[in-house]
């Protein structure tokens, strides 16, 4: 496999390079020829000029393209605005072949069933790269339809994009198709001796404290924590619901865990209600946080991932990389890219979205960089690519941004966690660490308003608790308290019963029990009377409880069944303790 990366500048020139291609194939062993064309200008007539020129000239070779925010050429950021990259493939079996279909939201489903379908009737395929106009479609339903395609298949790409951020239109194209901004592009790759490998890098990491989607529909996302999901860019980073939106928010991306990996998404506008529209759905109920680019995590990760890559001896590295990425970085876009080309000729381009398929699960990401790496032929003993690193460094600028988010990271940590134990502070008895007395009517009252007939009440008191103080002091009679809980909890635990456990007060304690469990109420009772009786104490010796029992009855409030529970205890002190009576 050999790659030639050239700029385009006119017609005249891109006609020498091409003959410079075919007199290579002329004194070489070859079988396929595929160009990739890149654009930063919505110029259709030179990509037009540059197709037609390609079939004329090669009318064996297949092409594909797309718009972009920045071409990637020989591992940097390239200052032309049309990139042309020729891949000759030297292996009579490797086989390339490419399909462009037009989308809309009625029949995307289709197309990518038709290209599910191909690929899985053609065992050649090893690859499928796509490019697509990102903003005519919610990616969603082609992700879901896409991991249909039969395992063992690298599938990833990126989405169409222009120079200007803010520009609604794309184009993509190929040897199948003409320039369009609603269409998609698969480039599909394989043979015997074709090898393929894909990694993903972020670097981008949470930044302040968690939300919750409590409100989203396809691709809008309407609530945060039952506010408008717009005001967390604006409480937290004063970014303004206008026109610049989209340009201001783009290097700060929600984030979220999709199984055992992140994923990155960046709204793409906001609505006047404070909603914001994303490039793909994120469901209701998704914990999701803000993100931001951490400088050092960034160029950590991408050196540990080139010296992977460079075990896997790639002859040709496909890059992808968010527009958002080139944003970041700014002059020093190179930094995490150029390092790749060390281990091989590296090309690509900045764009709307990427898309990697993790397993079977094609997954749309923001803010990542993804990677493809192809290779004819077996791996070399003893042949892998030294990783140049050199200029691989941080400004002291870029470390100082990065300590500052270190800081606000640990310091929300930090608060989070000191907000968990005020809540739990907050419902917890602090002897016994049950719930305290407003927590377990809180909880009663919830029970029989959802279960109804299935709650049922006990409520315990330790016998001859006074003695226990007065004879053997408080401290020991802490101790029974925290002995009785520990029954409680363990037993409740060993007989495997849905129950909520609570302090009333004193050495009164209540059990709310749900579901099928709540018929079973008094013997329940009578294992946890039963239990606690074998517990000793190093001073009080062995204690006993006497246990109240109600259930649920209909027309009844929850102080009903609360009053009945304690008449049933009060009858079960009355007439000789260390019992359970049910009213």
């Amino acid at each position: 496999m050999k790659q030639i990366q050239f700029d385009y500048k006119n017609k005249e020139m891109l006609l020498q390079d091409i003959r410079r291609v075919k007199q290579w194939r002329q004194l070489n062993i070859s079988s396929s020829v595929s160009f990739e064309i890149y654009s930063e200008i919505l110029d259709k007539n030179a990509i037009e000029i540059i197709c037609e020129t390609i079939r004329t000239e090669m009318p064996d070779a297949v092409y594909s393209g797309c718009t972009t925010n920045g071409n990637i050429m020989l591992g940097e950021l390239s200052r032309s605005n049309i990139c042309i990259i020729c891949t000759v493939y030297e292996y009579p079996d490797t086989q390339i072949s490419v399909m462009q279909r037009n989308i809309d939201m009625h029949n995307l489903a289709e197309v990518c069933r038709e290209v599910v379908e191909y690929v899985n009737s053609n065992e050649w395929i090893k690859s499928v790269e796509m490019m697509i106009t990102i903003r005519t479609v919610s990616t969603t339903l082609m992700c879901e339809e896409l991991s249909k395609m039969r395992e063992g298949v690298e599938l990833f790409g990126g989405g169409a994009f222009a120079i200007d951020i803010d520009e609604q239109h794309s184009y993509v194209f190929s040897s199948d198709g003409e320039c369009r901004n609603d269409a998609i592009v698969f480039r599909f790759l394989g043979g015997e001796n074709l090898h393929v490998s894909t990694w993903q890098i972020t670097g981008w990491k949470t930044l302040g404290r968690e939300h919750i989607v409590t409100k989203s529909d396809g691709k809008v996302l309407y609530e945060l924590d039952n506010q408008p999901a717009f005001d967390v860019y604006y409480k937290y980073l004063n970014i303004e619901n206008d026109r610049n939106f989209f340009r201001n928010s783009l290097e700060f991306p929600l984030i979220y865990k999709n199984g055992d990996y992140n994923v990155l998404r960046a709204p793409t506008g906001s609505n006047r209600d404070g909603s914001l529209i994303m490039t793909a759905n994120i469901a209701e109920g998704t914990h999701v946080r803000m993100a931001y680019g951490d400088p050092e995590i960034i160029l950590r990760t991408v050196q540990s991932g080139s010296e992977d890559i460079a075990k896997f001896q790639p002859q040709v590295l496909h890059i992808y990389s968010c527009a958002a990425r080139r944003f970041f970085w700014g002059e020093m876009a190179d930094s995490e890219t150029k390092p790749f080309q060390s281990i091989a000729q590296t090309s690509g381009f900045y764009t709307s979205g990427e898309f990697l398929r993790k397993e079977r699960d094609l997954v749309q990401h923001n803010v990542t960089l993804v990677i493809g790496a192809l290779r004819e032929g077996n791996i070399i003993p003893g042949m892998e690519s030294n990783v140049d690193l050199h200029g691989f460094h941080i400004s002291k600028q870029v470390s100082l941004i990065s300590r500052l988010a270190n800081f606000i990271d640990i310091s929300t940590a930090e608060l989070e966690e000191a907000n968990r134990k005020l809540e739990r502070l907050a419902v917890t008895d602090g002897l016994t660490g049950l719930y305290n007395r407003n927590k377990i009517q809180s909880i009663i009252v919830d029970c029989i308003e959802e279960q109804g007939l299935d709650t049922a009440l006990i409520m315990i008191d330790i016998d001859d608790f006074k003695k226990v103080n007065d004879t053997y002091g408080h401290d020991d009679g802490d101790e029974v308290l925290r002995g009785l809980s520990r029954s409680m909890n363990e037993t409740v635990k060993k007989l495997g019963v849905q129950a909520k456990l609570g302090r009333w007060g004193g050495e009164e304690f209540m059990v709310c029990i749900t579901g099928e469990d709540s018929k079973n109420a008094p013997q329940i009772a009578e294992a946890l009377r039963a239990a606690f009786n074998k517990v000793e104490f190093k001073e009080a010796g062995y204690q006993t409880i006497t246990a109240g029992v109600s259930t649920f009855k209909p027309g009844d409030t929850a102080e009903d069944v609360c009053k009945r529970s304690d008449d049933a205890l009060y009858h079960g002190k009355r007439s000789g303790k260390n019992k359970v009576v049910v009213l």
